[in-house]
C-alpha cells in the first residue's frame, strides 16, 4: 500500500512488498511503530493547521477544537448545532434522538470538531484508524492480485488457444476447465511471491484519503472554499469529485506542505509523546522528539477535503448516506474471494497491529500469501502482541 498521507510512505510500501512475500526483518516491529507514530502525528498536526487557516480565512467567528473519540460525540454535536434545519434534518435528528444506539454510537473515530461560541459544527478532521486502513488497503492489494491472476489464467487460455489453432475469442472453455485454470493461476501468482518475484505498482495500490478534513457551511460559501484550494498557490488539487444520491458532497484531494520545524516543537511542547508510552518504545527515547525520525521523508502530504452543507451533513450521518452502512457495503462488493485476499487482509491487519501494540520486535510473520488459516488465527496473534495468549482460554 502507498499511503500519501504518510511522510514515509515509501518504506512503508517497501514494507508491505517484503511482508507479502514473507522477508520479516529484525527491525521491522520497532521501525513499523516508529513510523505510525511520527507519520499519524505530522498528519494530525497538519490537518488542524488547515482546517484552522480555512477557518480564519472564511469564518470571523472565533471557535475552539473538541476532539473526537466516537461516532456518538460527533452525531450528538451535529444535533446541537442544528439552528434551522431542513424538515428532512429535522425528522433524522429527531430519530437518532429517540434511539442513538440505532446509529453506531459506540464507532470508535480519530478527530477533531471545530465549534464556534454557539456550539455550532463549523468543521471536522479526521484520520482514518489503522483497522480502516487495513481494509482499504486490503481491497486494493486482493483487487490488484486478482488482475494478476486473470492476466495470468488469460495468458493460459490464450496458449491453449495456439495450440488447437483458434482465436481465442472462438475458443470454448467448460466451466470446470475454466476454474481449473483460474486456480493454477493463483497457485502461480502465490508462488511468485513465495519466492519474492511479485511486486506491485504503486498506483494500483495508492491511498490518497488517510486524513480528510470537512468543511461545513451553506453552498455559496463552499464554491468561495473550493476556488480558495484551487488557487492557493502551495496546495495541489489533484483529483475532484461530486458525490450524488444518498450521499452528497464534493470531495478534493489535495496536496499539501507540511511545516518539519513547527511539527516537531508542538510534539515536544505538548507532550505529545506520553499519548505513546504504551507502544513499546522506552519514553526517554519518545521524550527526545521526531527530528532523529524525519531524514529522508516527503515534504508534502494528500489529505481530502470535503465540503458540504448542514443538511447533507445530517444525511450523511443519521440518514440514507450513513458513513458506517457504507462502510458495510463496501466489505460486501469485493469482486475476488479465496485464500489470497483473506490472507492479505489478515496480513495488513497484524501489521497496523504490530505498530499500535506494546511489542516492537518479532519474529515471524504469522500470515503466508500462499497459506490457510481462519479468523481466529490472527486474533490469537494480535492478542499476543498485547501479552494475551489464547491457549486454554476457559480451562
Amino acid at each position: 500500500m502507498y499511503i500519501t498521507s504518510f511522510v514515509h510512505r515509501e518504506e512503508l510500501f517497501n514494507m508491505v512488498q517484503r511482508w507479502l512475500c514473507d522477508r520479516l526483518e529484525p527491525s521491522d516491529g520497532m521501525r513499523l511503530t516508529q513510523i505510525l507514530i511520527c507519520d499519524g502525528f505530522i498528519l494530525g498536526e497538519t490537518l488542524d493547521a488547515i482546517t484552522r487557516l480555512l477557518l480564519s480565512t472564511f469564518s470571523a467567528e472565533s471557535y475552539r477544537a473538541q476532539r473526537l473519540h466516537f461516532k456518538g460525540e460527533l452525531r450528538d454535536i451535529i444535533c446541537r448545532s442544528a439552528r434551522t434545519p431542513s424538515s428532512r434534518s429535522k425528522e433524522l435528528i429527531e430519530s437518532y434522538m429517540d434511539n442513538p444506539e440505532f446509529f453506531y454510537t459506540e464507532a470508535p473515530v480519530d478527530g477533531t470538531a471545530y465549534l464556534d461560541g454557539m456550539e455550532k459544527l463549523l468543521a471536522i478532521y479526521r484520520i482514518k484508524r489503522p483497522r480502516r486502513i487495513a481494509e482499504k488497503a486490503n481491497r486494493y492489494i486482493a483487487n490488484h492480485i486478482f488482475r494478476m491472476v486473470q492476466n495470468r489464467a488469460r495468458q493460459m487460455a490464450e496458449e491453449r488457444a495456439q495450440q488447437i489453432g483458434v482465436p481465442l475469442e472462438h475458443l470454448l472453455t467448460a466451466e470446470d476447465e475454466m476454474e481449473r485454470e483460474f486456480s493454477l493461476a493463483e497457485e502461480m501468482i502465490a508462488n511468485a511471491f513465495r519466492h519474492g518475484k511479485a511486486r506491485f505498482e504503486k498506483p494500483a495500490v495508492t491511498i490518497n484519503d488517510v486524513g480528510g478534513i470537512k468543511y461545513i457551511t451553506n453552498e455559496e460559501s463552499l464554491r468561495q472554499v473550493e476556488e480558495f484550494l484551487l488557487k492557493r498557490h502551495e496546495f495541489r488539487v489533484f483529483e475532484r469529485a461530486e458525490h450524488t444520491g444518498d450521499y452528497r458532497a464534493k470531495s478534493l484531494v489535495v496536496d499539501v506542505p507540511w511545516d518539519k520545524e513547527k511539527v516537531c516543537r508542538n510534539f515536544i511542547d505538548s507532550r505529545a509523546w506520553e499519548k505513546y508510552v504504551n507502544r513499546g518504545i522506552p519514553e526517554t527515547e519518545l521524550q527526545k522528539g521526531l527530528d532523529h525520525l524525519l531524514e529522508d521523508t516527503e515534504p508534502r502530504i494528500c489529505i481530502e477535503v470535503t465540503l458540504t452543507t448542514f443538511d447533507d451533513l445530517v444525511e450523511s450521518e443519521l440518514g440514507r448516506g450513513i458513513h458506517e452502512e457504507r462502510i458495510i457495503t463496501q466489505r460486501g462488493q469485493t469482486a475476488y474471494v479465496g485464500h489470497i485476499p483473506l490472507n492479505v487482509e489478515f496480513l495488513v491487519e497484524y501489521l497496523f497491529a504490530v505498530a499500535v501494540s506494546p511489542m516492537i520486535r518479532i519474529d515471524r510473520l504469522p500470515v503466508k500469501l500462499w497459506g490457510r488459516y481462519l479468523p481466529d488465527t490472527i486474533s490469537y496473534h494480535i492478542r499476543q502482541l498485547y501479552y494475551l495468549p489464547e491457549h486454554d482460554a476457559l480451562y
